[in-house]
Protein backbone atom coordinates (compact mmCIF):
# COMPACT_ATOMS: atom_id res chain seq x y z
CA UNK A 1 0.00 0.00 0.00
CA UNK A 2 1.16 3.35 -0.87
CA UNK A 3 0.57 5.31 2.50
CA UNK A 4 1.64 8.53 3.50
CA UNK A 5 3.90 8.80 6.56
CA UNK A 6 2.91 10.14 9.63
CA UNK A 7 5.36 13.58 9.56
CA UNK A 8 4.10 13.81 6.12
CA UNK A 9 0.25 13.53 7.19
CA UNK A 10 0.97 16.07 9.98
CA UNK A 11 2.76 18.33 7.84
CA UNK A 12 -0.36 18.62 5.35
CA UNK A 13 -2.44 19.81 7.95
CA UNK A 14 -2.82 23.28 9.44
CA UNK A 15 -2.87 24.04 12.43
CA UNK A 16 -5.46 26.32 14.47
CA UNK A 17 -3.59 29.12 16.35
CA UNK A 18 -3.81 28.02 19.94
CA UNK A 19 -5.60 30.74 21.72
CA UNK A 20 -8.30 29.69 19.17
CA UNK A 21 -8.16 26.31 20.72
CA UNK A 22 -7.79 27.69 24.30
CA UNK A 23 -10.73 29.88 23.89
CA UNK A 24 -13.47 27.62 23.30
CA UNK A 25 -12.70 25.75 26.65
CA UNK A 26 -12.89 29.57 28.51
CA UNK A 27 -9.01 29.93 28.68
CA UNK A 28 -8.01 33.44 28.56
CA UNK A 29 -5.30 34.91 26.09
CA UNK A 30 -3.48 36.52 28.94
CA UNK A 31 -3.57 33.55 30.59
CA UNK A 32 -1.69 31.51 27.98
CA UNK A 33 2.41 31.50 27.72
CA UNK A 34 3.24 31.24 24.47
CA UNK A 35 5.90 29.12 22.66
CA UNK A 36 5.02 30.26 19.19
CA UNK A 37 1.98 30.06 17.58
CA UNK A 38 0.88 26.32 18.37
CA UNK A 39 2.28 25.34 21.62
CA UNK A 40 1.19 27.00 24.98
CA UNK A 41 1.32 26.80 29.09
CA UNK A 42 -1.58 26.34 30.77
CA UNK A 43 -2.33 28.79 34.19
CA UNK A 44 -2.10 26.32 37.24
CA UNK A 45 -4.82 25.63 39.12
CA UNK A 46 -4.62 26.68 42.54
CA UNK A 47 -8.17 25.68 44.28
CA UNK A 48 -9.64 22.52 41.56
CA UNK A 49 -11.35 19.98 43.50
CA UNK A 50 -12.03 16.43 41.29
CA UNK A 51 -15.14 16.06 43.13
CA UNK A 52 -16.52 19.19 41.62
CA UNK A 53 -15.78 17.90 37.92
CA UNK A 54 -19.07 16.63 36.24
CA UNK A 55 -16.47 15.26 33.79
CA UNK A 56 -15.73 11.85 33.21
CA UNK A 57 -12.68 10.28 32.56
CA UNK A 58 -11.31 7.42 29.97
CA UNK A 59 -8.19 5.55 30.95
CA UNK A 60 -6.90 4.19 27.33
CA UNK A 61 -4.47 1.38 28.49
CA UNK A 62 -3.68 -2.08 26.09
CA UNK A 63 -2.35 -5.76 26.35
CA UNK A 64 1.05 -6.37 26.94
CA UNK A 65 2.90 -4.93 24.33
CA UNK A 66 4.83 -6.70 20.98
CA UNK A 67 6.80 -5.54 18.23
CA UNK A 68 3.29 -5.34 15.83
CA UNK A 69 2.19 -2.02 17.86
CA UNK A 70 -0.97 -1.61 19.52
CA UNK A 71 -1.87 1.59 19.30
CA UNK A 72 -2.75 3.52 22.57
CA UNK A 73 -2.02 7.22 21.68
CA UNK A 74 -3.95 6.86 18.69
CA UNK A 75 -6.52 5.17 19.89
CA UNK A 76 -6.93 7.81 22.47
CA UNK A 77 -6.52 10.79 20.07
CA UNK A 78 -8.75 9.26 17.40
CA UNK A 79 -11.52 8.32 20.46
CA UNK A 80 -11.03 11.91 21.72
CA UNK A 81 -11.76 13.99 17.76
CA UNK A 82 -14.64 11.36 18.15
CA UNK A 83 -16.08 12.21 21.16
CA UNK A 84 -16.00 16.22 20.32
CA UNK A 85 -17.64 14.94 16.73
CA UNK A 86 -20.39 13.43 18.79
CA UNK A 87 -20.71 16.77 20.97
CA UNK A 88 -19.04 16.47 24.33
CA UNK A 89 -16.65 19.06 25.45
CA UNK A 90 -13.31 16.68 25.24
CA UNK A 91 -9.94 16.74 26.17
CA UNK A 92 -7.12 14.43 25.77
CA UNK A 93 -4.39 14.59 28.73
CA UNK A 94 -1.02 12.51 27.50
CA UNK A 95 2.29 11.94 28.37
CA UNK A 96 5.72 13.95 26.45
CA UNK A 97 7.90 11.95 24.75
CA UNK A 98 11.19 11.06 25.62
CA UNK A 99 14.13 11.33 23.05
CA UNK A 100 15.47 7.97 23.89
CA UNK A 101 12.54 5.89 22.30
CA UNK A 102 12.41 8.93 19.59
CA UNK A 103 16.13 8.36 18.22
CA UNK A 104 16.00 4.64 19.52
CA UNK A 105 13.20 1.95 18.49
CA UNK A 106 10.19 3.10 19.80
CA UNK A 107 9.59 6.12 17.75
CA UNK A 108 7.29 9.08 18.68
CA UNK A 109 4.27 9.22 21.15
CA UNK A 110 2.15 11.70 19.50
CA UNK A 111 -0.11 9.42 17.98
CA UNK A 112 -0.25 8.16 13.96
CA UNK A 113 -1.99 8.30 10.77
CA UNK A 114 -4.63 10.44 10.90
CA UNK A 115 -4.82 10.35 14.85
CA UNK A 116 -2.11 12.42 15.64
CA UNK A 117 -1.08 15.60 18.18
CA UNK A 118 0.65 18.63 16.64
CA UNK A 119 3.05 20.39 16.08
CA UNK A 120 4.36 16.68 16.03
CA UNK A 121 8.23 17.39 15.47
CA UNK A 122 7.76 19.54 18.06
CA UNK A 123 6.12 17.56 20.83
CA UNK A 124 8.86 14.43 19.98
CA UNK A 125 11.84 16.55 19.97
CA UNK A 126 12.60 19.46 22.25
CA UNK A 127 8.88 20.55 23.08
CA UNK A 128 8.95 22.72 25.63
CA UNK A 129 11.86 21.93 27.33
CA UNK A 130 10.41 20.21 30.29
CA UNK A 131 12.19 17.01 30.47
CA UNK A 132 15.43 19.23 30.50
CA UNK A 133 14.61 20.97 33.68
CA UNK A 134 13.80 17.73 35.09
CA UNK A 135 17.26 16.30 33.64
CA UNK A 136 18.72 19.69 35.32
CA UNK A 137 17.43 19.54 38.34
CA UNK A 138 17.89 15.76 39.25
CA UNK A 139 21.78 16.43 38.11
CA UNK A 140 21.56 19.75 40.07
CA UNK A 141 20.97 17.74 43.26
CA UNK A 142 23.80 14.88 42.72
CA UNK A 143 26.30 17.50 42.27
CA UNK A 144 25.13 18.93 45.30
CA UNK A 145 25.37 16.14 46.60
CA UNK A 146 29.26 15.09 45.76
CA UNK A 147 30.59 18.69 46.56
CA UNK A 148 29.07 17.83 49.88
CA UNK A 149 30.88 14.65 50.34
CA UNK A 150 34.11 16.93 48.80
CA UNK A 151 33.59 19.63 50.90
CA UNK A 152 34.06 17.85 54.37
CA UNK A 153 31.00 15.44 54.82
CA UNK A 154 29.23 16.95 57.74
CA UNK A 155 26.29 14.67 57.01
CA UNK A 156 28.81 11.65 57.03
CA UNK A 157 27.65 10.06 53.61
CA UNK A 158 28.05 6.82 53.03
CA UNK A 159 29.81 6.89 49.76
CA UNK A 160 29.28 3.18 49.42
CA UNK A 161 25.81 3.96 49.89
CA UNK A 162 24.51 7.13 47.07
CA UNK A 163 21.26 5.99 45.49
CA UNK A 164 20.77 8.93 43.74
CA UNK A 165 21.96 8.74 39.99
CA UNK A 166 22.62 11.19 37.54
CA UNK A 167 20.08 11.94 34.32
CA UNK A 168 19.98 12.47 30.69
CA UNK A 169 17.22 11.94 28.52
CA UNK A 170 18.90 9.35 25.82
CA UNK A 171 19.44 6.09 25.46
CA UNK A 172 23.02 5.37 26.78
CA UNK A 173 24.18 2.04 27.89
CA UNK A 174 27.75 3.19 28.39
CA UNK A 175 26.80 5.25 31.00
CA UNK A 176 25.03 2.70 32.75
CA UNK A 177 27.63 1.96 35.37
CA UNK A 178 30.65 4.57 35.70
CA UNK A 179 33.41 5.71 38.12
CA UNK A 180 33.49 9.20 38.34
CA UNK A 181 35.69 12.08 40.22
CA UNK A 182 38.90 10.48 38.72
CA UNK A 183 42.09 12.61 39.00
CA UNK A 184 43.24 13.53 35.67
CA UNK A 185 46.60 15.05 34.57
CA UNK A 186 50.10 14.98 35.68
CA UNK A 187 48.94 17.89 38.01
CA UNK A 188 46.72 15.25 39.59
CA UNK A 189 44.09 17.41 39.93
CA UNK A 190 41.58 16.66 42.54
CA UNK A 191 37.83 16.23 40.62
CA UNK A 192 36.23 15.20 43.20
CA UNK A 193 35.67 11.90 45.30
CA UNK A 194 36.18 8.74 43.60
CA UNK A 195 33.03 6.51 43.47
CA UNK A 196 30.81 3.87 41.44
CA UNK A 197 28.58 6.01 39.62
CA UNK A 198 25.87 5.91 37.04
CA UNK A 199 23.00 7.47 34.87
CA UNK A 200 19.67 6.19 34.50
CA UNK A 201 16.76 7.87 31.62
CA UNK A 202 15.98 11.23 32.78
CA UNK A 203 11.90 9.68 32.14
CA UNK A 204 12.61 7.17 35.18
CA UNK A 205 14.30 9.56 37.55
CA UNK A 206 12.86 10.59 41.01
CA UNK A 207 12.34 14.12 39.90
CA UNK A 208 10.39 13.06 37.24
CA UNK A 209 8.38 10.88 39.22
CA UNK A 210 7.22 13.50 41.77
CA UNK A 211 6.93 16.34 38.77
CA UNK A 212 3.83 13.79 37.49
CA UNK A 213 2.74 13.44 40.99
CA UNK A 214 3.06 17.04 42.79
CA UNK A 215 -0.42 18.96 43.19
CA UNK A 216 1.19 21.99 43.09
CA UNK A 217 4.31 24.75 43.47
CA UNK A 218 4.47 23.57 47.07
CA UNK A 219 3.63 20.59 46.86
CA UNK A 220 6.53 19.64 44.81
CA UNK A 221 8.73 21.52 46.71
CA UNK A 222 8.02 19.28 49.65
CA UNK A 223 8.26 16.69 47.72
CA UNK A 224 11.56 17.34 46.11
CA UNK A 225 13.08 17.66 49.81
CA UNK A 226 11.84 14.18 50.47
CA UNK A 227 14.19 12.62 48.28
CA UNK A 228 16.79 9.58 49.73
CA UNK A 229 19.58 10.61 48.55
CA UNK A 230 21.54 8.26 50.10
CA UNK A 231 22.35 6.15 53.46
CA UNK A 232 25.09 7.98 55.92
CA UNK A 233 27.53 5.87 58.48
CA UNK A 234 24.70 4.97 60.78
CA UNK A 235 22.39 3.09 58.24
CA UNK A 236 19.85 7.04 58.50
CA UNK A 237 18.61 8.42 54.58
CA UNK A 238 20.16 11.45 53.53
CA UNK A 239 17.82 14.05 51.73
CA UNK A 240 17.69 16.66 49.48
CA UNK A 241 16.38 18.79 52.01
CA UNK A 242 19.21 17.85 54.08
CA UNK A 243 21.48 19.45 51.23
CA UNK A 244 19.42 22.02 51.14
CA UNK A 245 18.72 21.61 47.46
CA UNK A 246 15.17 21.52 47.47
CA UNK A 247 14.66 25.23 47.07
CA UNK A 248 17.23 25.52 44.01
CA UNK A 249 15.78 22.56 42.35
CA UNK A 250 12.03 24.00 42.18
CA UNK A 251 13.34 27.34 40.79
CA UNK A 252 14.60 24.90 37.81
CA UNK A 253 11.06 23.31 37.35
CA UNK A 254 9.08 26.78 38.02
CA UNK A 255 7.91 26.91 34.45
CA UNK A 256 7.96 23.43 33.69
CA UNK A 257 5.33 22.20 35.93
CA UNK A 258 2.87 23.86 34.14
CA UNK A 259 0.94 21.97 31.45
CA UNK A 260 1.16 22.43 27.87
CA UNK A 261 -1.60 22.37 25.39
CA UNK A 262 -1.38 21.42 21.74
CA UNK A 263 -4.05 19.84 19.59
CA UNK A 264 -5.29 16.92 17.38
CA UNK A 265 -5.21 17.39 13.63
CA UNK A 266 -8.68 18.45 14.20
CA UNK A 267 -8.18 21.16 16.11
CA UNK A 268 -9.28 19.15 19.28
CA UNK A 269 -7.40 20.68 22.69
CA UNK A 270 -4.14 17.90 23.93
CA UNK A 271 -2.56 18.46 27.42
CA UNK A 272 0.80 17.09 27.18
CA UNK A 273 2.82 16.69 30.54
CA UNK A 274 5.20 14.95 32.29
CA UNK A 275 6.07 11.18 30.78
CA UNK A 276 7.50 8.71 32.99
CA UNK A 277 8.10 4.71 31.54
CA UNK A 278 5.25 2.28 33.09
CA UNK A 279 8.06 -0.89 32.67
CA UNK A 280 10.67 0.95 35.60
CA UNK A 281 7.90 3.91 36.80
CA UNK A 282 4.93 4.36 36.89
CA UNK A 283 3.94 5.64 33.40
CA UNK A 284 1.44 8.41 33.71
CA UNK A 285 1.19 12.09 32.87
CA UNK A 286 0.72 14.29 35.47
CA UNK A 287 -1.95 14.68 38.28
CA UNK A 288 -1.67 18.71 37.50
CA UNK A 289 -2.49 17.98 33.54
CA UNK A 290 -5.11 15.66 34.10
CA UNK A 291 -7.13 17.97 37.14
CA UNK A 292 -6.39 20.56 34.37
CA UNK A 293 -8.11 18.70 32.06
CA UNK A 294 -11.09 17.87 34.44
CA UNK A 295 -11.26 21.30 34.93
CA UNK A 296 -11.59 22.42 30.95
CA UNK A 297 -14.45 19.76 30.64
CA UNK A 298 -16.19 19.68 33.87
CA UNK A 299 -20.11 20.77 32.45
CA UNK A 300 -20.50 17.08 31.67
CA UNK A 301 -17.51 16.66 29.09
CA UNK A 302 -14.47 13.78 28.95
CA UNK A 303 -11.10 13.51 29.44
CA UNK A 304 -9.55 10.96 27.70
CA UNK A 305 -6.25 9.76 29.08
CA UNK A 306 -3.95 6.81 28.89
CA UNK A 307 -1.05 4.64 30.99
CA UNK A 308 2.24 3.20 29.40
CA UNK A 309 2.69 -0.22 28.19
CA UNK A 310 -0.18 -2.86 28.71
CA UNK A 311 -2.71 -2.25 31.84
CA UNK A 312 -0.27 -4.99 34.11
CA UNK A 313 1.82 -1.70 34.31
CA UNK A 314 0.76 1.46 33.38
CA UNK A 315 -3.19 0.98 34.29
CA UNK A 316 -2.20 -0.88 37.71
CA UNK A 317 0.23 2.03 38.59
CA UNK A 318 -2.31 4.47 37.45
CA UNK A 319 -4.78 3.12 39.55
CA UNK A 320 -3.09 2.00 42.78
CA UNK A 321 -0.10 5.10 43.15
CA UNK A 322 -2.01 7.94 40.92
CA UNK A 323 -5.97 7.23 41.32
CA UNK A 324 -5.22 6.11 44.99
CA UNK A 325 -3.07 9.73 45.82
CA UNK A 326 -5.41 12.37 43.51
CA UNK A 327 -8.97 11.32 44.11
CA UNK A 328 -9.75 11.02 40.47
CA UNK A 329 -11.04 7.58 39.14
CA UNK A 330 -11.74 6.45 35.43
CA UNK A 331 -15.10 5.75 34.57
CA UNK A 332 -14.00 3.41 31.69
CA UNK A 333 -11.27 1.49 31.00
CA UNK A 334 -10.38 1.02 27.38
CA UNK A 335 -8.00 -2.24 26.57
CA UNK A 336 -6.68 -1.28 22.98
CA UNK A 337 -5.60 -4.46 21.27
CA UNK A 338 -4.61 -5.51 17.16
CA UNK A 339 -4.98 -8.74 15.62
CA UNK A 340 -1.74 -8.58 14.78
CA UNK A 341 -0.50 -8.19 18.29
CA UNK A 342 -2.97 -10.92 19.83
CA UNK A 343 -1.81 -13.55 17.35
CA UNK A 344 2.15 -12.53 18.56
CA UNK A 345 0.66 -13.64 21.89
CA UNK A 346 -0.18 -16.88 20.55
CA UNK A 347 3.17 -17.83 18.78
CA UNK A 348 2.84 -16.09 15.58
CA UNK A 349 6.59 -14.82 14.52
CA UNK A 350 6.25 -11.10 12.67
CA UNK A 351 6.58 -12.24 9.15
CA UNK A 352 3.57 -13.69 9.63
CA UNK A 353 1.30 -11.21 11.38
CA UNK A 354 -0.58 -10.46 7.86
CA UNK A 355 -1.56 -14.60 7.61
CA UNK A 356 -4.98 -15.50 9.09
CA UNK A 357 -4.78 -17.96 11.93
CA UNK A 358 -7.72 -18.45 14.45
CA UNK A 359 -5.96 -20.77 16.30
CA UNK A 360 -3.18 -18.66 17.21
CA UNK A 361 -5.82 -15.44 17.79
CA UNK A 362 -7.66 -17.48 19.60
CA UNK A 363 -4.18 -18.42 22.16
CA UNK A 364 -3.36 -14.90 21.90
CA UNK A 365 -6.72 -13.61 23.38
CA UNK A 366 -6.20 -15.08 26.69
CA UNK A 367 -3.43 -12.29 27.62
CA UNK A 368 -6.76 -9.78 26.57
CA UNK A 369 -8.82 -11.72 29.33
CA UNK A 370 -6.26 -11.50 31.40
CA UNK A 371 -6.59 -7.60 31.81
CA UNK A 372 -10.17 -7.43 31.42
CA UNK A 373 -10.11 -10.12 34.49
CA UNK A 374 -7.90 -7.32 36.64
CA UNK A 375 -10.06 -4.22 35.30
CA UNK A 376 -13.54 -5.64 36.09
CA UNK A 377 -12.92 -7.53 39.07
CA UNK A 378 -9.22 -6.83 40.59
CA UNK A 379 -10.14 -3.00 40.53
CA UNK A 380 -13.71 -2.69 39.85
CA UNK A 381 -14.08 -0.76 37.10
CA UNK A 382 -15.70 -0.82 33.73
CA UNK A 383 -14.28 -2.40 31.01
CA UNK A 384 -14.21 -2.62 27.00
CA UNK A 385 -11.98 -3.73 24.06
CA UNK A 386 -11.25 -1.53 21.25
CA UNK A 387 -9.56 -3.65 18.24
CA UNK A 388 -7.28 -1.25 16.41
CA UNK A 389 -7.88 -1.72 12.71
CA UNK A 390 -5.01 -3.09 10.40
CA UNK A 391 -4.97 -3.04 6.57
CA UNK A 392 -4.24 -6.45 6.98
CA UNK A 393 -7.21 -7.67 9.07
CA UNK A 394 -9.41 -9.93 8.07
CA UNK A 395 -13.51 -9.58 8.50
CA UNK A 396 -12.92 -13.39 9.81
CA UNK A 397 -10.74 -12.78 12.17
CA UNK A 398 -12.50 -9.30 13.16
CA UNK A 399 -15.75 -10.88 13.69
CA UNK A 400 -13.41 -13.29 15.64
CA UNK A 401 -12.88 -11.35 18.55
CA UNK A 402 -16.36 -9.32 18.42
CA UNK A 403 -17.85 -12.58 19.13
CA UNK A 404 -15.45 -13.76 21.27
CA UNK A 405 -15.57 -10.35 23.52
CA UNK A 406 -19.65 -10.89 22.89
CA UNK A 407 -19.62 -14.27 25.08
CA UNK A 408 -18.08 -12.96 27.88
CA UNK A 409 -20.03 -9.93 27.74
CA UNK A 410 -17.36 -7.37 27.14
CA UNK A 411 -18.23 -4.53 25.33
CA UNK A 412 -16.49 -4.00 22.01
CA UNK A 413 -15.67 -1.89 18.87
CA UNK A 414 -13.63 -1.74 15.95
CA UNK A 415 -11.05 1.52 15.98
CA UNK A 416 -10.14 2.85 12.08
CA UNK A 417 -8.43 6.01 13.34
CA UNK A 418 -5.18 5.55 11.94
CA UNK A 419 -7.05 5.27 8.94
CA UNK A 420 -10.12 7.69 9.15
CA UNK A 421 -9.66 10.41 12.24
CA UNK A 422 -12.71 10.89 14.44
CA UNK A 423 -14.66 9.18 11.43
CA UNK A 424 -13.21 5.74 12.03
CA UNK A 425 -14.06 6.08 15.94
CA UNK A 426 -17.48 7.48 16.40
CA UNK A 427 -19.24 4.01 17.32
CA UNK A 428 -16.23 3.41 19.72
CA UNK A 429 -16.83 7.13 21.04
CA UNK A 430 -20.74 6.07 21.25
CA UNK A 431 -19.87 2.51 23.45
CA UNK A 432 -17.52 4.96 25.74
CA UNK A 433 -20.32 7.26 26.25
CA UNK A 434 -22.96 3.94 27.06
CA UNK A 435 -20.03 2.06 29.19
CA UNK A 436 -18.91 5.14 30.92
CA UNK A 437 -22.22 5.77 32.05
CA UNK A 438 -22.56 2.47 33.77
CA UNK A 439 -22.04 2.53 37.64
CA UNK A 440 -18.53 1.07 39.17
CA UNK A 441 -16.39 0.79 42.47
CA UNK A 442 -13.41 2.16 41.91
CA UNK A 443 -11.05 -0.67 44.20
CA UNK A 444 -7.36 -1.18 44.60
CA UNK A 445 -4.92 -4.60 44.55
CA UNK A 446 -4.11 -4.11 47.81
CA UNK A 447 -4.56 -1.73 51.12
CA UNK A 448 -1.41 0.90 52.00
CA UNK A 449 -1.54 -0.30 55.78
CA UNK A 450 -0.56 -3.86 54.39
CA UNK A 451 3.60 -4.97 54.79
CA UNK A 452 5.35 -4.47 51.92
CA UNK A 453 5.58 -8.18 51.23
CA UNK A 454 2.30 -8.57 51.32
CA UNK A 455 1.52 -5.90 49.12
CA UNK A 456 4.27 -7.02 46.45
CA UNK A 457 2.66 -10.68 47.15
CA UNK A 458 -0.70 -8.91 45.94
CA UNK A 459 0.44 -7.99 42.90
CA UNK A 460 2.40 -10.60 42.00
CA UNK A 461 -0.62 -13.01 42.26
CA UNK A 462 -3.49 -10.97 41.32
CA UNK A 463 -2.44 -8.65 38.38
CA UNK A 464 0.05 -11.24 36.99
CA UNK A 465 -1.35 -14.54 38.40
CA UNK A 466 1.91 -16.05 39.57
CA UNK A 467 1.99 -18.90 41.47
CA UNK A 468 4.56 -17.48 44.13
CA UNK A 469 7.22 -14.28 44.22
CA UNK A 470 10.53 -14.48 46.12
CA UNK A 471 12.95 -12.00 47.74
CA UNK A 472 16.48 -12.34 46.58
CA UNK A 473 18.28 -12.07 49.84
CA UNK A 474 19.71 -8.40 49.22
CA UNK A 475 15.56 -7.59 48.60
CA UNK A 476 14.72 -9.24 51.86
CA UNK A 477 17.29 -6.96 53.72
CA UNK A 478 16.46 -3.45 52.12
CA UNK A 479 12.47 -4.64 52.52
CA UNK A 480 13.25 -4.82 56.31
CA UNK A 481 15.31 -1.53 56.50
CA UNK A 482 12.71 0.13 54.40
CA UNK A 483 9.99 -1.01 57.05
CA UNK A 484 12.39 -0.24 59.60
CA UNK A 485 13.06 3.39 58.43
CA UNK A 486 8.90 3.99 58.28
CA UNK A 487 8.52 3.40 54.55
CA UNK A 488 6.55 -0.19 54.90
CA UNK A 489 3.05 2.09 54.16
CA UNK A 490 3.51 3.61 50.76
CA UNK A 491 2.47 1.92 47.46
CA UNK A 492 4.62 -0.29 45.25
CA UNK A 493 5.94 0.63 41.94
CA UNK A 494 6.58 -2.28 39.94
CA UNK A 495 9.69 -2.40 37.39
CA UNK A 496 9.02 -5.28 35.26
CA UNK A 497 9.68 -6.29 31.73
CA UNK A 498 6.21 -4.84 29.71
CA UNK A 499 6.14 -7.94 27.24
CA UNK A 500 5.01 -10.31 29.53
CA UNK A 501 2.59 -10.92 32.67
CA UNK A 502 6.15 -12.56 34.28
CA UNK A 503 9.15 -11.35 34.80
CA UNK A 504 10.37 -13.00 31.72
CA UNK A 505 10.14 -11.54 28.59
CA UNK A 506 10.02 -14.60 26.55
CA UNK A 507 6.48 -15.57 28.35
CA UNK A 508 3.54 -14.16 26.39
CA UNK A 509 0.01 -14.71 25.89
CA UNK A 510 -1.63 -15.31 30.03
CA UNK A 511 1.42 -17.36 31.15
CA UNK A 512 1.08 -19.50 34.39
CA UNK A 513 2.94 -21.94 36.88
CA UNK A 514 5.55 -18.76 37.09
CA UNK A 515 7.49 -17.28 40.57
CA UNK A 516 8.31 -13.50 40.12
CA UNK A 517 11.32 -12.47 41.93
CA UNK A 518 12.08 -9.44 43.40
CA UNK A 519 15.96 -8.43 43.29
CA UNK A 520 15.90 -5.02 44.55
CA UNK A 521 13.88 -2.72 46.41
CA UNK A 522 14.50 0.90 46.78
CA UNK A 523 12.36 4.05 48.16
CA UNK A 524 11.23 7.08 46.15
CA UNK A 525 9.81 8.90 49.65
CA UNK A 526 9.20 11.97 47.41
CA UNK A 527 7.10 10.49 45.02
CA UNK A 528 5.83 8.67 47.59
CA UNK A 529 6.06 4.75 46.51
CA UNK A 530 8.73 1.75 46.85
CA UNK A 531 9.61 0.33 43.86
CA UNK A 532 10.31 -3.10 43.05
CA UNK A 533 12.68 -4.26 40.61
CA UNK A 534 12.09 -7.40 38.65
CA UNK A 535 14.13 -9.78 36.11
CA UNK A 536 16.55 -7.79 34.10
CA UNK A 537 14.72 -4.92 33.97
CA UNK A 538 17.21 -1.65 33.79
CA UNK A 539 16.48 2.05 34.11
CA UNK A 540 18.93 3.15 31.03
CA UNK A 541 17.93 1.44 27.68
CA UNK A 542 20.51 1.22 25.08
CA UNK A 543 20.16 1.23 21.25
CA UNK A 544 19.29 -0.77 18.67
CA UNK A 545 21.84 -2.08 15.98
CA UNK A 546 19.83 0.35 13.80
CA UNK A 547 18.55 3.07 16.08
CA UNK A 548 15.86 5.00 14.60
CA UNK A 549 18.33 8.33 14.41
CA UNK A 550 20.04 6.53 11.60
CA UNK A 551 16.42 7.62 9.15
CA UNK A 552 15.82 11.09 10.86
CA UNK A 553 17.41 13.98 9.04
CA UNK A 554 16.52 17.72 8.28
CA UNK A 555 16.89 19.38 4.92
CA UNK A 556 18.17 23.26 4.19
CA UNK A 557 14.82 24.65 4.70
CA UNK A 558 14.75 23.14 7.53
CA UNK A 559 12.04 20.69 6.95
CA UNK A 560 12.72 17.18 9.12
CA UNK A 561 12.03 13.52 7.57
CA UNK A 562 12.26 10.09 9.35
CA UNK A 563 10.15 10.85 12.41
CA UNK A 564 7.69 8.40 13.11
Amino acid sequence: MDLKTDIEIANSVKPRPIQEVAAEFGVAHDDLELYGKYKAKLPLSTDFCVADSRAKLVLVTAINPTPAGEGKTTTTVGLTDALNQLGYKTVAALREPSLGPVFGVKGGAAGGGWAQVIPMEDINLHFTGDFHAVGAANNLLVALLDNHIKQGNELEIDATRITLKRSVDMNDRQLRHITSGISHGASGTINGVVREDGFEITVVSEVMAIFCLATSLADLKERLGDIVVAYNRQGQPVTARDLKAHGAMTVLLKDAIAPNLVQTLEGTPVIIHGGPFANIAHGCNSVIATKKALELTKNGGFVVTEAGFGADLGAEKFIDIKCRKSGIKPSVVVIVATIRALKHHGGVQKDAYNQKNLAALESGLENLWQHVDNIQNVFGLNAMVALNKFWADSDVEVEFVRKECSSRNVPFELSAVWEDGSAGGLELAKTVVEVANQPSELKYAYKLYEPIEEKLYAIAKKIYKADSFSLTPGAKKQLDALEAQGFGELPICMAKTQYSFSDDPKKLGAPKNFELQIRELKVSAGAGFIVALTGSVITMPGLAKAPAANNIDIDESGNITGLF
